[in-house]
C-alpha cells in the first residue's frame, strides 16, 4: 500500500514536470521575444526583423532552447534597402533560471543556419556594416555597452552551417565571395585567456582585385587553434593545416583589435615546391582527373600582411608566385602543355590602395608548336590606372582537346590569331588625349565552332576581327550563325580597356543584320521546346533579363524575319540603346499581322531586378483583329471583344507598368490610354449582343457589320474605360460606352434607336410591355416608328446580364434633345452677334472712306455739289449695308422658328 502511494506521488511529480516543460515556453515566450527585439534594435541604425522565436525545454534539455527564425538586417541610407545579413535560424542554448529571472541571460551554445552576409564599402568609403548608433556620451560608451545589456555569453561552443559571404570593396576594387561555409569553434569564453579550437571548410572562394582573379571557385579548409587574450584583444595562431584546393599552406601571426584600427602581422607560404600543387588553383585543371595528371617543374608561393587596417588605410601586403619549367599532361591525352613560366608579384607598402602594384612580368606556355605569351604591369589602379600590357598567340583551337580535358559534349574548333599592345594612363583615353596613349594590334578569329551541353546546336563564328588603336577598338567584321540565325555586324567600342580594367561603362555602337530570328529558341519557350498548356506558363527559373549597369551602348538592328510564339514579323528595324540599366527602344518598326507596327519605349531593371519597369508607346496600322488577339495576351485583356470580331484595326497606345519573372505583364500594375480605329469588321457570336438580339427578336444584331469607328480608351487598376462611340449598321443606331475589367467583367450602357420595322412580334411585345410598365408608374410613353432603348450590360463576357429600360432611355433622350436645342440656340445667337459685328465694322469702314473722299475733294478744289454727292452716296451704302444685315438676321430667326415647328 505504501509503495502504491509512493508510485502515485512520483507519477504526479513526473506529470507536473512534463506540464512545466510544456508550459514554460508559452509562459515566457512573450517576455523573451520582447527582450530579444529590444536587444537587437537598441543601438542599431538598421531595420531588424524576424518571423518567430521557437522556445523549447526539450531540444537542449535541461537548458532552455531559443531559436530566432528568418532574421534579417536591412540597411538604411546610404545603403537603403540592401540586406546586410539574413539568417535562416539562430539556435541558442540558455540557462533556464537566468531566462526566468531576466537579469542576465546566460548563453552556452549558438548554432547559425544559412547566414547570408553582404558587406559593402562604397566608392565614398562608407561601410554598410557600420550600423551602430553613436553614443551621446562617448566617454561612457564602453560602460553603457557592458551594463545595459541583459545578455551574457558563457559560450562553450558555436557553429555556422551553409554560410554565404560577400565582401565588396568598391573603393579598393576588391571583391571576395565565400560559398558553402561551414565553421565550428569550442572554448571557454568566460576566461580572459583561452584556446579556441576551430574547424572550417569552404566549398568555393572567389577573390579578385582589379582585373586580376587570384582565386576562382577554390575549395578551402582550415584547422586552427587560436590563442585568445581578451584583456588585450589579441588573437594569435600558427598552423600548417590551411589548404586551397591541393595547395597546402603554413601560416602564423596575430590579429589585435586596437580601436579604431586592426593591427595584424600574418605570414604564409607553401612548404611544397611541387608545380602540381600550385596548378590545382586553376579550376579547369583541378576539376578534371587532377590526381592522375603528370607534372614537373618547380613553384613557390608566399605572402604577408602587416600593419594597421582602418577605415582609411590598408596594411602592407605582398604576394609572390613563381613557376619554372612547368609541365603537365593528362594520362589519356596525347600531348602535354609544356614550358610553363610564370612570375607574378603583387605589392603594397601600406596605407593607400592606390599604391598597389601588380606585375605579371612573365606568363608563357606552349600547346605543341603554338605559344601563348602575356605580360602586364598595373600601377595606381584607383586614381589613374597605368597599364603596360601585351598578349600574343597563334592558336588552333581544334587541338585544345589534345592537351586539356573539356567537359563531356564540348567541341571547339577555329583559328585564333592575336597580337595586341597597350601602354599609358587611362585618363588619356577618358580625356581624349590619344597621342599620350599607345594601343595597337589586332585579334582575329576564323571558322570558330563551339558546342557544349548548354549550347548543343553550337555557336559558329565565321569571321571576327578587332583592330586596336588609342581612340577605340573597331569591330571591322563579325559574321556567324546561332540557333539558325545568320548574322553580320560591325561597329566600334570606344573604351574597351577602361571597361575591362576599371569596370567603366562600355561605350560604343554596333550595327547588326540577320536573316531570321526565332525567339522561341532563344528564350527556350514555344511549341517546339515546351508542350502547349491550358494553364499559365510557369515563371522562368532564370528570371527577367537584367540590364547591365556598365553599358552605354547602341545596337542598330535589321532582321528580315522574326518569330515569337504566335507572332511573325518581317522587315524588323530599329535601335536599342542600353544605358543606366535601361533598354531604350527607338523607332522599332516591322510588318506583321497583315499590317504595320511601330514601337518606342523603355525596359528598365534599375529599380527592380525581379519586376522590370516598362514604358511603351505603340502605333499600329491595319492589323488583322483575330491574329492580333491571338498573338498578344495584353490585347486579350484590354480588348476581349476582339475574339468575336473579325476585320482590321489601327490603334495608338501608351502603356506603363511592370513585368513579372516570366517577362509577362503584371496586369494590376498596367496603366495607360489610347485610341482605336476599327476600319472594318464583323461581330459574331458575342454573347452579350446575341442575348439582346434574342430578347428584342432583332436578327440584325447577331451579325453586326461595322466600319470607321473611332473611340478613346484608358486603363488602370485592372479596368478599361471606353468613351462613348456610335455604331450605325443595318438601320440601327447604337451608342456604346462603359468599362470592362481584365477579369472579363462588364459594365456597359447601350443606347439604341431601333426602327419598329426590324423588330419581330416577340420584340414588339417586349417593347409594349416596357411601355406599359412605364405608364403604370406615371410616365407617359408614346412609341413611334422608332424605339429608343437603354440597355445596361453587366456580368462577364461569357455570362452577361442584360437589363433593358424604356423609361430611362426616354428621359435620357429628352434631356439630350433639350441639350441639343440649347446648344443650337446658343450657336444661332453667336452667329447673329458675329454677323452684326461684321456689318458694323463694314459701316464704319464705309463712313470712314466717305469722310476721306470728302476731305480729298475739298483739298483738290472740287465743287460742293460733288462733295455732297459723294456724302449722299456713302449714306446710301451705309443704309444698304444695315438693311441687308437686319434682313439676314430676321430671315435666319424665321427659318429657325419654322424648322423647330416642323420638328
Amino acid at each position: 500500500m505504501q509503495m502504491k502511494k509512493i508510485l502515485k506521488r512520483v507519477l504526479i511529480v513526473f506529470l507536473i514536470l512534463i506540464a512545466i516543460i510544456i508550459a514554460i515556453p508559452f509562459l515566457f515566450k512573450g517576455k523573451i521575444i520582447s527582450m530579444v527585439k529590444a536587444e537587437l534594435n537598441k543601438n542599431v541604425n538598421a531595420k531588424i526583423e524576424f518571423d518567430d522565436i521557437d522556445i523549447s525545454l526539450i531540444r537542449h534539455f535541461p537548458r532552455l532552447a531559443v531559436a530566432i527564425e528568418d532574421l534579417s538586417v536591412v540597411n538604411l541610407a546610404p545603403f537603403e534597402g540592401d540586406t546586410l545579413v539574413s539568417v535562416r535560424k539562430i539556435d541558442m542554448a540558455m540557462n533556464l533560471m537566468s531566462a526566468i529571472k531576466g537579469d542576465h541571460i546566460e548563453i552556452y551554445k549558438v548554432n547559425i543556419e544559412q547566414p547570408r552576409v553582404h558587406a559593402i564599402i562604397n566608392k565614398e568609403g562608407l561601410a554598410n556594416w557600420d550600423i551602430s548608433k553613436p553614443s551621446e556620451d562617448s566617454s561612457a560608451t564602453e560602460t553603457a555597452d557592458t551594463t545595459s545589456s541583459n545578455l551574457q555569453l558563457d559560450l562553450q561552443k558555436y557553429s555556422i552551417e551553409d554560410g554565404y559571404v560577400v565582401y565588396n570593396d568598391q573603393e579598393g576594387d576588391m571583391i571576395l565571395i565565400v560559398n558553402d561555409l561551414d565553421h565550428e569553434g569550442s572554448g571557454d569564453f568566460t576566461l580572459d585567456n583561452f584556446v579556441l579550437n576551430t574547424h572550417t571548410t569552404i566549398g568555393g572562394i572567389n577573390f579578385s582585385m582589379g582585373i586580376v582573379p587570384y582565386l576562382v571557385n577554390t575549395k578551402a579548409s582550415l584547422d586552427a587553434d587560436i590563442n585568445i587574450d581578451n584583456k588585450t584583444s589579441t588573437y594569435s595562431f600558427k598552423t600548417d593545416q590551411l589548404k586551397l584546393n591541393n595547395l597546402q599552406l603554413a601560416t602564423e601571426g596575430f590579429v589585435k583589435m586596437v580601436d579604431p584600427a586592426i593591427n595584424m602581422d600574418i605570414k604564409f607560404n607553401a612548404p611544397s615546391t611541387k608545380f602540381k600543387d600550385l596548378l590545382s588553383l586553376v579550376p579547369a585543371v583541378f576539376l578534371q582527373d587532377f590526381n592522375d595528371i603528370k607534372t614537373d617543374g618547380k613553384a613557390s608561393f608566399e605572402g604577408y600582411v602587416k600593419g594597421d587596417y582602418t577605415d582609411n588605410s590598408l596594411p602592407a601586403f605582398g604576394i609572390q608566385m613563381q613557376v619554372k619549367d612547368g609541365f603537365f599532361q593528362y594520362p589519356d591525352l596525347p600531348k602535354p602543355v609544356k614550358n610553363i613560366q610564370l612570375a607574378l608579384n603583387v605589392a603594397n607598402p601600406g596605407g593607400d590602395a592606390d599604391q598597389t602594384v601588380i606585375n605579371l612580368s612573365q606568363a608563357h606556355l606552349e600547346f605543341d608548336q603554338s605559344p601563348i605569351d602575356l605580360r602586364m604591369l598595373i600601377k595606381t589602379p584607383v586614381s589613374d590606372m597605368y597599364l603596360d600590357a601585351a598578349a600574343k598567340t597563334n592558336l588552333d583551337l581544334s587541338k585544345i582537346n589534345q592537351f586539356v580535358k573539356l567537359d563531356q559534349g564540348t567541341a571547339l574548333q577555329g583559328l585564333l590569331d592575336a597580337d595586341i599592345q597597350a601602354k599609358g594612363h587611362m585618363s588619356s583615353i577618358e580625356q581624349e588625349k590619344y597621342d599620350q596613349f599607345y594601343a595597337a594590334g589586332a585579334i582575329k578569329l576564323q571558322q570558330m565552332l563551339y558546342k557544349s551541353k548548354d549550347y548543343p546546336g553550337g555557336v559558329k563564328i565565321n569571321t571576327f576581327s578587332m583592330l586596336f588603336n588609342p581612340k577605340n577598338v573597331k569591330v571591322s567584321e563579325l559574321s556567324g550563325n546561332y540557333l539558325g540565325t545568320n548574322f553580320k555586324a560591325n561597329g566600334e567600342l570606344d573604351n574597351l580597356l577602361a571597361y575591362v580594367f576599371k569596370n567603366k561603362a562600355l561605350e560604343g555602337k554596333l550595327s547588326v543584320s540577320a536573316d531570321q530570328l526565332d525567339l522561341d529558341k532563344f528564350m527556350a519557350t514555344g511549341s517546339e521546346s515546351t508542350p502547349q498548356k491550358t494553364t499559365e506558363t510557369a515563371p522562368s527559373p532564370d528570371g527577367p533579363f537584367v540590364v547591365p549597369n556598365n553599358l552605354d551602348f547602341t545596337l542598330n538592328a535589321n532582321v528580315d524575319k522574326v518569330h515569337y510564339d504566335k507572332l511573325d514579323l518581317t522587315n524588323l528595324s530599329g535601335a536599342l540603346k542600353l544605358k543606366d540599366e535601361t533598354v531604350y527602344m527607338q523607332d522599332i518598326k516591322a510588318n506583321g499581322l497583315e499590317g504595320n507596327i511601330k514601337i518606342n519605349g523603355t525596359y528598365s531593371t534599375k529599380e527592380s531586378k525581379t519586376t522590370p519597369d516598362i514604358n511603351l508607346s505603340y502605333d499600329v496600322q491595319n492589323l488583322d483583329i483575330q491574329k492580333t488577339f491571338l498573338a498578344f495576351n495584353t490585347v486579350q485583356k484590354l480588348m476581349p471583344i476582339a475574339q468575336f470580331l473579325s476585320g482590321k484595326i489601327s490603334s495608338s497606345l501608351k502603356m506603363e507598368g511592370k513585368l513579372g519573372e516570366d517577362m509577362s505583364p503584371i496586369l494590376n500594375t498596367l496603366s495607360g490610354d489610347g485610341t482605336l480605329f476599327l476600319i472594318q469588321g464583323v461581330l459574331k457570336k458575342f454573347e452579350p449582343v446575341d442575348q439582346l438580339a434574342s430578347q428584342l427578336n432583332i436578327s440584325q444584331l447577331k451579325d453586326i457589320s461595322v466600319r470607321d469607328i473611332k473611340n478613346y480608351f484608358a486603363f488602370e487598376n485592372g479596368r478599361v474605360t471606353v468613351n462613348p462611340f456610335r455604331i450605325k449598321t443595318n438601320g440601327l443606331d447604337i451608342l456604346v460606352g462603359g468599362s470592362h475589367g481584365f477579369d472579363q467583367s462588364l459594365d456597359y450602357t447601350l443606347q439604341l434607336n431601333v426602327p419598329r420595322s426590324v423588330i419581330g412580334s416577340q420584340g414588339n411585345a417586349f417593347i409594349n410591355n416596357l411601355a406599359s410598365q412605364a405608364k403604370s408608374k406615371g410616365v407617359p410613353v408614346n412609341i413611334s416608328d422608332s424605339v429608343h432603348l437603354q440597355v445596361a450590360m453587366g456580368g462577364n463576357i461569357l455570362k452577361p446580364s442584360i437589363k433593358t429600360d424604356l423609361r430611362e432611355t426616354t428621359n435620357a433622350l429628352a434631356d439630350n434633345l433639350k441639350n441639343q436645342a440649347t446648344a443650337m440656340v446658343q450657336e444661332k445667337v453667336e452667329e447673329s452677334k458675329k454677323a452684326l459685328q461684321d456689318s458694323l465694322n463694314q459701316v464704319k469702314k464705309e463712313v470712314g472712306n466717305a469722310v476721306k473722299d470728302q476731305i480729298k475733294d475739298q483739298l483738290l478744289g472740287k465743287k460742293d455739289t460733288d462733295s455732297t454727292k459723294t456724302t449722299e452716296n456713302s449714306k446710301d451704302k451705309v443704309e444698304k449695308t444695315l438693311n441687308n444685315t437686319l434682313k439676314g438676321l430676321l430671315n435666319k430667326k424665321k427659318n429657325t422658328a419654322d424648322t423647330s415647328k416642323s420638328k
